[in-house]
């Protein structure tokens, strides 16, 4: 007669009995049977209500995924006769970017005889890298790949602590901003 080990319906641990046992324990509490743990031995067994077991882990994946973090890889272009005005105007892209939690992949397009100077492009990645040290770091080192020449930057904060950073300096904003309401309102009184 095979066994399983029977947990109740309040956690409480029942023992080992026979699935007959479960079942008719099951039965008269109302419940169902619900193989918990099927590669334990012998197998775990609870007494429960299975729809609202099915619910609570529809509710758990659904939460588990809102919480989920998707970083984004992002792409800025740069040419190697860059003005300085340009450079920072995309270098604060690369920036907002970063804080953001996102990758960043920064390209150089070479032209023409351009192709013949790789170390400018090195130059100008290694310049840009330096800039936005405080909020990002080198993740692959700039690499000549036909006209071009990339480079990616991995932010220092990830996705969610970005998210959580950006929440609380909405919420000081907020509650900076009721203050001198509730000051005001507290004066009058």
């Amino acid at each position: 007669m095979p066994e399983v080990r029977l947990v109740g319906p309040a956690g409480e641990q029942i023992g080992v009995v026979s699935i007959q046992e479960a079942q008719r324990l099951a039965n008269e509490a109302d419940l169902d049977l619900v193989e918990v743990a099927p590669n334990s031995r012998p197998p775990v067994v609870k007494i429960m209500d299975y729809g609202k077991f099915k619910y609570e882990a529809a509710q758990k994946a659904r939460e588990a995924k809102r919480n989920q973090v998707n970083t984004l890889l992002k792409e800025i272009r740069f040419r190697l006769k860059i003005d300085d005005h340009d450079f920072e105007t995309k270098k604060g892209h690369v920036v907002r970017f970063l804080k953001a939690g996102d990758k960043v992949k920064v390209m150089i397009m070479f032209r023409g005889r351009e192709q013949s100077r790789p170390e400018m492009g090195l130059r100008l990645l290694k310049r840009l890298a330096a800039d936005v040290e405080e909020y990002g770091t080198i993740e692959s080192a700039p690499l000549q790949d036909g006209r071009n020449m990339t480079m990616v930057l991995n932010p220092v904060k990830n996705k969610a602590e970005a998210k959580a950073e950006a929440k609380r300096v909405v919420d000081e904003a907020r509650s900076a901003q009721s203050k001198p309401e509730s000051v005001a309102a507290e004066a009058a009184e």
